[in-house]
């Protein structure tokens, strides 16, 4: 399967001389758009998720961060069926496995539309969850039954670009149709678009018949599950307890929270995962996915590198908005605006990296990448104020975003170039995989570290603060502290017998709460970030020399991607 490094770029007048170098015909480029708008439309629900949090929690009368449960419900669900919905692609075939998954994810978004509160809101995603989780693999299996030779090199190419981009359009329109119309309109329009889609699905080529795929249904359980408790588990530790069991959590056991149990469950039942699909191939059985996509230790190295950063650029596209939106009081727009240079400087570098490696090796430029995303979320934590500066936020989410799209491109390449070409598809899975279970753990991660925060610097300013009386305090819920606007606070305190003085002191202490939380958070990631730094050394050493490379096929230059929870 050939890929040209310049078949993004490639116009349509090549499209003869690929098909005279590989025998066959020119395929039209309409199944290529329906393809990329399915890729997109996944894109732009997590999108809308994130620049419109506000307004939908507003709207749902919700905390602002339960759009971060959303979210990692989203992501889990997606990470836990992908590795069997690539086996399903292959048992009852792609273009079928297409519109099934299109017309759940329509269905999921005009649930989503009419949301009228947060669980109505998880249980679209829920949906749109499976939906993506059959639909990821199978674009990439349908771009194989659609186009053959260079054709499909610059398929590959331009559905690995479309995320990056996808995220800057999801923003944009995000933002405008939420701030005009409403967020609930953004959501109508992609279930509108799935409608379309299931339109021209017969665009698609059906020329690979469904073949018998003997699916290990074992290992897609162990590792489902093992999936799913782990996120429940990072997810909760805010509100259950990082240790000792808090009031919100549903059980208890010797006084241990749930939360870091699931954790310890799930990772032992992704180890037993491992084991199992080891002892399937030894037998001759086919196993879940390839596992010598990852037997060495580059390998193993750059999969680490891969959740690490998917997990801090799900967090970093989670607390800006959410800072701009609660922190600010600024519209979707503003927010689609200042989340864009980071999606921008992550595509742009996701283009670039791959001409680096002529000169510098994978080991040297994943180190760099990393210190770029440690110095980024450090500039966040820094300039993050009250009376923000717009300016030096862009740059600081510019500087991570160009080390993360540095990082995704080459942890990808490193990964494919390592395996043999026909366990590609393989490493696609399990790339997925880790990309979804690292954006649900992130985004988890920073909301219980931020609440947690919070609740500890509330709970010791109204301890130590005098101004407010015992009898106000006693009427606010502090077992549940809620990272809110100072509006939304004042609102709360209004049906109180708190006095304006007292409220006045209460948004104070809010304020001065949130930056403090906040700030730290970054602080955070950014350590996560650095010590990432010796592990990517573990990555090859070589330097490709670009003289033996300049025509690579799909296992030495892979086509340009971004990180997405799609």
């Amino acid at each position: 399967m050939a890929v040209s490094s310049h078949g993004m770029h490639a116009s349509s007048s090549t499209d003869d001389i690929d098909s005279i170098a590989d025998g066959t015909r020119a395929a039209p480029w309409t199944p290529m758009i329906v393809i990329v708008l399915a890729q997109i439309m996944m894109i732009f629900n997590v999108s809308t998720l994130q620049v419109s949090m506000d307004a939908i929690a507003g709207s749902l009368s919700t905390a602002a961060t339960t759009l971060g449960t959303a979210i990692v419900t989203y992501a889990l669900v997606v990470a836990a069926l992908i590795l069997p919905g690539a086996r399903v692609a292959q048992l009852i075939g792609s273009r079928r496995v297409f519109r099934a998954s299109v017309g759940l994810f329509g269905i999921a978004m005009i649930v989503m539309a009419a949301s009228f509160d947060e669980t109505m809101m998880i249980v679209a995603q829920v949906l749109a969850g499976m939906g993506a989780a059959m639909l990821v693999p199978t674009l990439v299996v349908l771009v194989a039954d659609n186009y053959q030779g260079h054709q499909q090199a610059k398929a590959l190419g331009w559905l690995g670009a479309a995320p990056a981009m996808g995220i800057v359009l999801a923003f944009l329109l995000a933002g405008t149709l939420t701030g005009w119309v409403g967020w609930r309109a953004m959501f109508g329009l992609l279930a509108l678009l799935a409608l379309a889609l299931l339109k021209f699905s017969d665009k698609l080529s059906a020329a690979r018949r469904p073949s018998h795929v003997d699916i290990d249904w074992v290992g897609a359980g162990l590792a489902g599950v093992g999936v799913v408790l782990i996120s429940l588990g990072t997810s909760n530790l805010a509100s259950w307890g990082t240790l000792l069991a808090r009031p919100d959590a549903p059980f208890a056991i010797l006084d241990i929270s749930p939360a870091p149990l699931m954790v310890v469950i799930g990772v032992f039942l992704l180890q037993a995962f491992i084991s199992w699909s080891r002892r399937r191939r030894s037998q001759g059985a086919d196993s879940l996915v390839a596992l010598e996509v990852v037997a060495g230790t580059a390998e193993r190295a750059a999969l680490l590198s891969i959740f690490i950063v998917s997990a801090l650029a799900s967090a970093i596209t989670f607390l800006i908005p959410l800072y701009i939106q609660v922190v600010q009081g600024r519209g979707s727009f503003e927010t689609a605006l200042s989340v864009i240079p980071f999606s921008v400087a992550s595509f742009i570098a996701a283009i670039t990296v791959v001409r680096l490696k002529s000169y510098l090796s994978p080991a040297h430029i994943g180190r760099y990448s990393f210190l770029l995303v440690t110095v980024g979320l450090a500039l966040l934590g820094a300039t993050i104020r009250n009376d923000w500066s717009h300016s030096m936020v862009i740059f600081g989410m510019a500087v991570a975003g160009f080390g993360e799209g540095a990082l995704v491109t080459l942890l990808f390449n490193v990964l494919v170039t390592s395996s043999p070409r026909e366990l590609a598809a393989d490493v696609g899975s399990v790339r997925g995989v880790t990309n979804n279970l690292a954006t649900a753990v992130g985004t988890a991660m920073a909301t219980a570290l931020l609440i947690g925060l919070l609740d500890r610097s509330v709970h010791f300013e109204l301890v130590h603060n005098s101004s407010l009386p015992d009898e106000v305090t006693a009427q606010v819920d502090l077992d549940s502290i809620a990272f809110v606007s100072n509006s939304r606070l004042e609102r709360a305190l209004a049906d109180t017998s708190a006095t304006s003085e007292e409220i006045a002191e209460a948004v104070r202490i809010n304020t001065d709460a949130r930056l403090l939380a906040l700030k730290a958070t970054f602080f955070a990631l950014a350590g996560c970030a650095l010590l990432a730094f010796f592990p990517a050394g573990a990555l090859p050493g070589y330097i490709r020399d670009p003289a033996k490379h300049g025509a690579a096929n799909i296992k030495d230059e892979p086509h340009s991607t971004a990180s997405s929870p799609a």
